[in-house]
């Protein structure tokens, strides 16, 4: 005699299914990298548009000395989230290369900004 194992259901209050789970971990993924986006767009516009011509216009390294490190520290923890998003998501080159490409362009973190919540609301995340 073979007893039936019931299926899951997952219709109770509070209770989700294992693809609304993974959805939510991603989205929440996203979220990560909207504000480290956020971030290393602002200390690259600081350095490249306010650090820099402070430094040739008016002699003050001490800008470029400061807002370098700070803006190397913004980049690299921005490379690490991409790497985190992608490799817990199912992400095409294209996207990557976009990724990873709007870190070395001023304000073009900015412009991602919108795409990214677009890709975070295609997961139905608020």
């Amino acid at each position: 005699m073979t007893v039936a194992t019931p299926t899951p259901t997952f219709d109770a209050p509070g209770e989700q299914s294992p693809d609304q789970i993974a959805a939510d971990g991603e989205a929440h993924q996203l979220r990560g990298l909207e504000i480290a986006s956020l971030l290393e767009a602002t200390t690259l516009v600081v350095l490249v548009c306010i650090a820099v011509p402070l430094k040739h216009v008016l002699g003050m390294a001490t800008a470029v000395k400061v807002m370098g490190p700070v803006h190397g520290l913004a980049f690299i923890f921005y490379i690490w989230v991409v790497i985190q998003t992608v490799s817990a998501g199912d992400w095409q080159g294209r996207d990557i290369v976009r990724m990873v490409g709007v870190a070395f362009v001023p304000f073009a973190g900015f412009l991602n900004l919108p795409w990214l919540r677009r890709q975070r609301k295609r997961l139905g995340a608020p």
